[in-house]
């Protein structure tokens, strides 16, 4: 498989590619969020690991750029922000995470592992449930036709149940998706 490096800081992207091609991913990387674009559009990428804070185009430009001309690869966002709002952004783009911590390689790999599985199984934009319909791109939810006032962590946690209804999902899982 194929993954996307877009880091800036030197030391952080050869730590990333060193550690993802050591478990057998195939990593490109480029330091500069016009690159990883041209990158990203041009090729064949599976996952895409782009830093937020990026010089001169930064990682929510990359994505928004990404995601108009149609390409929808998932992308781990590289943050040292971790405050839900930034979470909850990415969550809103559909099949994107945050990570915060580079000392924890193991923890990357399990988002990176955990990212690729849910792209071989394709989740709607839109999930209709009974009366309820929940939109994932648009923060949205609604009951009989009428919006549901929600939270971000709320809306996190129906979200994710709607997109695998009928499963059981683990503690862990939820926990990873909805408080992480």
């Amino acid at each position: 498989m194929r993954i996307l490096i877009v880091e800036d800081e030197p030391k952080t992207a050869a730590y990333l590619r060193q550690g993802l091609s050591e478990h057998g991913f195939v990593v490109d990387v480029a330091d500069q969020g016009e690159d990883g674009l041209h990158l990203a559009q041009t090729g064949d990428y599976d996952l895409i690991v782009l830093d937020v804070m990026l010089p001169e185009r930064d990682g929510w430009s990359v994505l928004t750029a990404l995601r108009r001309s149609g390409k929808r690869t998932p992308v781990l966002f590289l943050t040292a922000r971790d405050a839900i709002h930034d979470r909850v952004k990415a969550w809103n783009w559909g099949r994107t995470t945050t990570w915060s911590n580079p000392s924890r390689f193991s923890e990357l790999l399990a988002r990176v592992r955990s990212l690729l599985r849910r792209s071989l199984t394709p989740h709607p934009d839109i999930v209709r449930i009974a009366d309820l319909e929940v939109d994932i791109l648009r923060f949205k939810a609604l009951r009989q036709g009428k919006r549901l006032d929600l939270t971000p962590k709320e809306f996190a946690l129906l979200s994710l149940l709607a997109q695998h209804t009928g499963e059981v999902l683990s503690r862990t899982l939820i926990a990873e998706q909805v408080w992480t």
